[in-house]
This record gives C-alpha cells, sequence and structure tokens, in this order.
C-alpha cells in the first residue's frame, strides 16, 4: 500500500467516508472532519509512519506542515519520510 492509499485510508476512517470518496483534491473540511478529527488524523498518521508530525493544534496555520488538502497531507509525509531516512542513514 502506498503512502498515499495509507493517508486516504486514515482519513476516510477519521471522516466516516469510504477511501473512494477521498480524493487528493479533497480538503479535511470538505471531508467534514473538525479540528478534534484533524488531531486524531495526525495521531494515526504519526503512528502509521513512524513520523513525529510539526504541527500545532492550537494554530494549524502556524505550523509548516501544509494540511489544506489530501495531496498537501501526502506530499508532508513523503517529505518528513525522506528527511528521516536521510538524518537515519547518517553515521553518528
Amino acid at each position: 500500500m502506498s503512502i498515499q492509499d495509507k493517508v486516504i485510508a486514515i482519513i476516510a476512517d477519521q471522516a466516516v467516508l469510504e477511501p473512494s470518496d477521498v480524493t487528493m483534491d479533497s480538503t479535511l473540511e470538505d471531508l467534514g472532519i473538525d479540528s478534534l478529527g484533524l488531531v486524531e488524523s495526525i495521531f494515526a498518521i504519526e503512528e502509521e509512519f513512524d513520523i513525529s508530525i510539526p504541527f500545532n493544534a492550537n494554530d494549524p496555520g502556524a505550523s509548516d506542515f501544509d494540511i489544506s488538502s489530501v495531496a498537501a497531507i501526502v506530499a508532508g509525509i513523503e517529505k518528513l519520510m525522506a528527511e528521516s531516512k536521510e538524518l537515519s542513514g547518517r553515521g553518528t
């Protein structure tokens, strides 16, 4: 399962929708995900991908992590995973 498919599955679960109802262009608002659902989605994504998302639940707009659409979330996760892989590949 790709990163995109996993993110869509997590977001669909939070929105109580079928994954086929979630597109890359969907916004969380379009899907009916409120702030609590957003936080739960972020936690689920962090757990699924073993990453830490720089996200401020009190001020999502102040975060470097773009949550404007499903595509933006997927891109952010891919970037974090690449950075994590790069850091773990370096010797200490």
